[in-house]
């Protein structure tokens, strides 16, 4: 997606940095169009007193600002004064000390979307106070992310196991994250052999988080989803997606296309199949990314130097991080090589681009010794490796039916603001998408002949 039209990533942009093919949006207040900062600072706080029925998501260890943001009003003097304040409460270094004005700050707009609007955050004028990353949560995203879980795993991840961006602190509608000097990978080097294998090795390390330390309980016993999100989700999800198909506004056709009921039977009957079949390394149950598109994926402006080569990856973007077969991530990841999100129709996806069996291999190649180095074992000798990628494609295949089941739900649940808006030419086609990947899954369950 331009990082804001890809699923899950309705703001793909998050990803830190500003994809150097998308025209940027920045700007610096004129002096001339400011009240006096004492007045704008009066009435920022004033202006909290004429709040939405919006949720206040906080997170234990992390400091909190009672303020709300308005994006859409990040060119006024009076965004940028409310900023400042929110960086001063939650004690972010050199921006809460220094004496910084609404007209030294420079905001610039990297996305906005359904689920988030993200903007860099900087002041030129005073170099030590380092750029940060502002996020407002957007209004539509409660039925499709869980907010306070996903705050938490953020912060769990970056404290704990340093891994993805650090979080300062939270508002009344957003958050304020570390910024990475970064850019954004593009479609042509997730398919570099180089940096596929530094993908794959830093799923690996993502996949070996203790799934209780972010705050997931292990399924109960008997629980017949063995507690993947992928099959909560969807569950969960169908029941929004089916107000959407009865909006006016989606024709018979695709009501009939996509044919929720029928959807319902086959994913019964899909996995079912997928969870009865003999346990495997690629069906373990892993703390998955779950959106491993490129607009979430950062490669490090720096280099390396002094660090393994693989991390220079930084993943971003964890919205619908949760616990799911290890091979489901990878499949998802593998799906996204077949995007362009900054094409002429970036919601069709093209199966040619699916990775090859050579491009798989090597994925997989350093994802399994990459888990083994992790998990202390000693790595396995070229005819058990061999065996091994050969079963975790197998599974891959498997599982790659469950992330086109996942996308085509979300994706009808995510055309509701356009369609209720009666938007004739959405900036992204989440209907086709979805359609897109319902056709994608069931030719998949064809193959699979169950």
């Amino acid at each position: 997606m331009v990082p804001v039209l890809s699923p899950g990533f309705t703001s793909s942009s998050s990803s830190l940095v500003s994809p150097p093919h998308q025209p940027s949006v920045s700007r610096q207040m004129s002096t001339s169009s400011m009240q006096s900062i004492a007045d704008l600072l009066v009435t920022a706080s004033s202006s909290r007193l004429v709040e939405s029925n919006a949720e206040v998501y906080r997170e234990e260890g992390l400091r909190h600002a009672k303020i709300k943001l308005d994006a859409r009003q990040y060119k006024k003097p009076l965004f940028a004064a409310q900023l400042l304040e929110i960086l001063r409460k939650l004690h972010v270094r050199v921006w809460a000390t220094a004496a910084i004005a609404p007209t030294d700050v420079v905001i610039h707009k990297v996305s906005g979307a359904l689920t988030n609007a993200v903007f860099f955050v900087s002041c030129p004028s005073v170099p030590a106070a380092h750029t940060v990353l502002l996020r407002v949560y957007g209004s539509s995203s409660g039925c499709l992310i869980s907010r306070p879980r996903e705050l938490h795993i953020l912060h769990v991840l970056s404290s704990k196991y340093k891994i993805g961006p650090r979080v300062y602190g939270t508002y009344d509608n957003g958050r304020i994250e570390e910024f990475f000097d970064s850019v954004t990978l593009t479609a042509a080097d997730i398919r570099d052999p180089e940096i596929s294998r530094w993908i794959g090795a830093r799923m690996a390390e993502l996949h070996s988080v203790d799934i209780e330390s972010v705050g997931v309980p292990n399924p109960t016993a008997g629980e017949d989803q063995h507690g993947f999100d992928i099959a909560v989700n969807i569950y969960g999800w169908l029941s929004a997606a089916e107000e959407v198909l009865a909006l006016p506004g989606v024709s018979e056709a695709t009501r009939q296309e996509l044919d929720l009921p029928r959807f319902k039977a086959e994913w019964a009957r899909y996995l079912a199949w997928a969870l009865a079949r003999p346990h495997s390394f690629g069906s373990r149950r892993v703390f998955a990314h779950n959106d491993a598109q490129y607009g979430n994926l950062l490669r490090l402006r720096d280099g390396s130097e002094g660090v393994d080569e693989h991390r220079q990856i930084i993943v971003v973007d964890f919205e619908y991080a949760g616990p799911n077969p290890a091979a489901y991530d990878i499949a998802n990841h593998f799906h996204e090589w077949t995007a362009n999100y900054h094409g002429a129709a970036p919601h069709i996806l093209a199966p040619a681009r699916y990775p090859s069996a050579a491009e798989r291999h090597n994925f997989y190649e350093a994802y399994i010794e990459h888990a083994a180095m992790l998990a202390e074992d000693p790595l396995v000798d070229a005819a058990a490796l061999e065996a091994e990628v050969a079963a975790l494609d197998r599974d891959v295949r498997v599982w790659g039916a469950a992330s086109h089941a996942g996308w085509a739900i979300w994706g009808v649940v995510q055309a509701r603001e356009d369609l209720e808006a009666g938007v004739d030419v959405p900036e992204f086609d989440y209907i086709g998408y979805a359609r897109g990947r319902m056709a994608a899954f069931r030719a998949a369950l064809a193959s699979f002949d169950i």
